[in-house]
């Protein structure tokens, strides 16, 4: 199973446009997704570049600019389970403290080396 961190990114990639589509084995990255967040071309995205990646994908995904995701917003991105899961207090929506919390512990899964970066 994907993380949600790479589902999540898969289609925030897709959101900005920024993805080829294509087989991915899970923990791996398309070609697309790493240039997108590879912003010091590195050939590799380090913690603070997905961070800053993920944080304004959060503002995309904002539509209504309250400050938090609701269901309507993340419907074509999420499954409700990954919604309950990143829906920390239960109240029916996402802040930005808990998707950044959701997506940057799913990255530090996805590190398995556990040197900071994904390749």
């Amino acid at each position: 199973m994907k993380t949600l961190a790479f589902a999540t990114t898969l289609i925030l990639c897709q959101c900005v446009g920024a993805v080829a589509q294509q087989q991915q084995q899970p923990g791996s990255m398309y070609q697309g997704q790493m240039d997108r967040l590879d912003g010091n071309a590195s050939k590799a995205v380090d913690r603070s570049e997905y961070e800053t990646f993920m944080g304004t994908a959060f503002g995309s995904l904002d539509k209504n600019k309250d400050g938090s995701l609701q269901s309507d917003e993340t419907v074509q991105i999420l499954t409700v389970e990954q919604f309950t899961l990143t829906d920390a207090n239960h109240n029916g929506r996402i802040s930005r403290s808990e998707f950044m919390q959701r997506v940057m512990a799913d990255f530090a899964t996805a590190d398995h080396d556990r040197n900071g970066n994904l390749q």
